[in-house]
């Protein structure tokens, strides 16, 4: 797994971030992890550096001076991984809404030929643990929008559990996504599905977080729903150039 990078966002993760390291890196071993952390004042990026006294050159952490945004972060975190010449990029939250044990059901298939992949809470019916059922539906219903207006045939298009192949974020052109929130995974989704690369939904179980914060707030969601119509808007315009 030495060609293999995941990739964690952190804001204010103090509380998960020893626990989520911990649990990857207890299953496997020769992985990489590079946590990307906007200057959290809650001291999250020193707890990583206190861990790299353990794991060494297979875990790495850029601190940035100020909070820009998980689309920013992602974005800086691909070309950084890009350069090092990873082969696979995975995407993943610090809470632990995502089980480190399911790693391999988005590794594999993208080793044998597939693009990119998605977690997808909801490819196998409602996959969600300790979520109020008022966020299950503002979560579906996204979903259902999203697919209305790009007309990608995603199920889980906001799943920020997803495996790259570095070949493929390479040919869209990262620099061009301009969402900085949970929009920033729609459309990262949406220019690979319009470049027709080959993908696959895995169904993964999302458990809510048990310490900390969530970063969803009604600003988040209000960019999503605008940007998400401007996502299809300029890729009709492009298309038809």
């Amino acid at each position: 797994m030495n060609n293999v990078l995941v990739v964690i966002p952190t804001y204010n993760e103090i509380q998960n971030i020893s626990l989520i390291i911990n649990s990857i890196f207890s299953l496997y071993n020769k992985i990489n992890i590079l946590v990307i952390d906007d200057n959290s004042p809650d001291g999250t990026s020193n707890k990583v550096k206190e861990l790299k006294n353990i794991y060494k050159s297979n875990l790495h952490l850029i601190t940035r001076k100020n909070k820009f945004g998980l689309g920013s972060a992602y974005i800086f975190a691909f070309k950084w991984a890009i350069k090092k010449d990873y082969e696979y990029i995975i995407s993943m939250d610090a809470d632990l809404s995502h089980d480190p044990k399911e790693i391999p059901k988005l590794l594999n298939p993208v080793k044998k030929g597939y693009d990119f992949s998605v977690g997808s809470r909801y490819i196998d019916g409602i996959n969600v643990v300790n979520w109020p059922l008022k966020r299950i539906l503002l979560s579906r219903m996204a979903a259902i929008y999203v697919r209305l207006i790009t007309w990608m045939n995603i199920k889980d298009p906001t799943s920020g559990f997803v495996c790259y192949k570095s070949y493929a974020l390479k040919k869209i052109n990262i620099d061009n996504i301009n969402s900085n929130g949970y929009a920033f995974q729609i459309e990262t989704k949406f220019k690979l599905f319009s470049k027709r690369f080959k993908y696959v939904e895995v169904p993964i179980v999302f458990t809510d977080r048990k310490f900390g914060k969530s970063k969803l707030d009604s600003s988040i969601i209000g960019e999503a729903f605008i940007r998400v119509i401007l996502i299809k808007l300029q890729s009709f315009f492009k298309l038809n150039k």
